[in-house]
């Protein structure tokens, strides 16, 4: 295995667009690839995050993010700014086509590549409380992400109740900044999180 690409939004991205071509960024990929790279791996860690990212935009550019690089290992994490449209504007996720969309960019991952494909569930925290309201939405989109992770075989990271989790044990001013991103602490947990997933792939990125 030599070429992982991260997909996703500004939780992915992480400021890797602001600090160069090449460059990781400060959240969780960072963290993850610094795990990787410790334990020996040798191939290439892509971050190709774009805030404000949603589902249908990640498609859109998936041709150039990603596709034409042939990963051997794909992670998506989306899902937030899908459900801020659906908060903001009352465009459900079924109007938005996020159902569809999610699905298309998983079909084309499994029949374009022959990578192995990791689901990261989206999430929020209540912090401030107002983002408590967004929940049954970040439900409704990691149910569907389940769904579609099961039906084309890739694995399903659930990360919005074990993110809560320890934001209810240390306090959720230790793992989020402003209730969607991540402090370096709530980045940890992702990349902890990921490497154990991981785990169980058949081919797994060490060495």
């Amino acid at each position: 295995m030599n070429n992982i690409i991260f997909l996703g939004d500004s939780i992915t991205d992480a400021f890797h667009n602001m600090d160069g071509a090449n460059s990781l960024g400060r959240g969780y990929v960072r963290r993850i690839a610094d795990r990787l790279y410790d334990d020996g791996y040798k191939g290439e860690i892509r971050n190709a995050g774009h805030d404000g990212f949603t589902t249908a935009r990640v498609l859109r550019m998936l041709e150039y993010d990603c596709l034409r690089h042939q990963p051997d290992l794909v992670s998506v994490l989306v899902g937030c700014n899908d459900a801020g449209i659906c908060m903001n504007t009352g465009k459900t996720l079924k109007e938005q086509g996020f159902q569809q969309n999610y699905e298309e960019l998983l079909r084309r991952l499994t029949y374009e590549t022959k990578a192995s494909v990791v689901c990261m569930g989206p999430f929020i925290f209540p912090f401030p409380e107002e983002y408590a309201n967004w929940i049954p939405t970040i439900r409704e989109a990691e149910n569907i992400e389940r769904r579609a992770a099961e039906k084309y075989g890739a694995v399903f990271l659930p990360l919005h109740d074990r993110l809560n989790e320890v934001a209810r044990e240390i306090g959720y001013y230790a793992v989020t900044t402003d209730g969607i991103h991540l402090t370096e602490r709530g980045a940890h947990i992702v990349a902890d999180e990921w490497i154990h997933c991981i785990d169980f792939l058949p081919c797994q990125p060490h060495g």
